[in-house]
């Protein structure tokens, strides 16, 4: 009770910025958390930026929010900025992820299920590890295990594009058979469509030692709280579930109309007790109870 007195007592900027990067997942939970601020009264936005710029603009104050720090694959990017104390690691708003390299399963079942095997397997590979956008935290995994030749990889290349464009090569290959290993993470709808099982022998220095298991955590910039104590409890509450985000994407996969925040909200107008836990406790930005107001909106819609 205590807290939700403070929250409404105090008087929060009405501008927030958040950061996110290109990615399926980021998107949806970023343009809905955006959405919501707006139907409470702030202006908010979204930037999409590379990984490392995020950080710095984290780091700078031109950006507030995160919600795409997906640990322990960004630790080598992330974990300077959270030791300067420039941007805060607050609370994991997608535990049981997935971040690792993946292959389709006939080439699993050909041989190809570890780390260890992908050299083995190089010319079936043309010696290429195909990753995503240009400076994202896994591709500078892939990239370092090349470089130093971790699992004598170093004869590989990353071939760098996007992830609709990876994923569309992905799927070229899989008509045929062709054998190809990749950058892949759940939720996304790549587990649905893609007949595709994830490679074990990720160790601590490349996607983490539990097989590219992962946890998506919110970041926000120093003083956050303390300048936007309500948006700050709002963005604490924030919680996605990877049956939830799975949901979505598929929503999107089947009705390519449907983009990221229409999904989001269809699919949050069928849950109504997701968004009564992002809004327990929360205000709007003229300080009436925020709940009421949002289930208008959305019922309306």
């Amino acid at each position: 009770m205590v807290a939700s007195v403070s929250i409404a007592q105090a008087a929060d900027k009405k501008e927030v910025g958040f950061a996110s990067v290109s990615w399926t997942g980021v998107t949806i939970k970023t343009e809905l958390a955006v959405k919501v601020l707006e139907v409470l009264g702030y202006d908010a936005s979204n930037t999409v930026l590379p990984v490392p710029i995020v950080y710095q603009s984290l780091s700078t104050g031109d950006r507030d929010v995160f919600l795409g720090n997906w640990m322990p694959s960004m630790a080598t990017i992330a974990n300077k900025f959270f030791d300067k104390g420039t941007v805060i690691k607050t609370v994991a708003n997608m535990p049981g992820a997935k971040y690792t390299l993946a292959a389709p399963t006939y080439v699993v079942d050909g041989g190809l299920k570890d780390f260890a095997d992908i050299a083995k397997y190089g010319e079936e590979l043309e010696y290429k590890i195909y990753g995503i956008e240009p400076g994202n935290d896994g591709n500078e995994v892939i990239h370092t295990m090349i470089d130093n030749d971790m699992f004598g990889l170093g004869d590989f290349t990353l071939v760098e594009t996007s992830e609709p464009m990876m994923l569309s090569q992905v799927m070229a290959y899989a008509t045929e058979e062709k054998w190809i290993v990749f950058l892949g993470w759940a939720p996304h709808y790549m587990n649905a469509k893609i007949d595709m099982q994830y490679l074990t022998g990720s160790t601590a220095e490349t996607f983490g030692d539990d097989n590219g298991t992962a946890t998506v955590y919110t970041n926000v910039r120093k003083g956050f709280a303390e300048d936007m104590p309500n948006v700050a409890h709002f963005v604490d509450n924030l919680a996605f579930s990877v049956d939830m985000m799975n949901e979505i994407m598929a929503m999107m996969k089947d009705d390519t109309k449907l983009k990221h925040l229409g999904a989001g909200l269809a699919w949050l107008k069928k849950h109504p007790e997701v968004y009564s836990k992002w809004l327990d406790g929360v205000k709007t930005a003229d300080g009436k109870e925020a709940l009421p107001v949002f289930e208008s909106y959305i019922q309306s819609i």
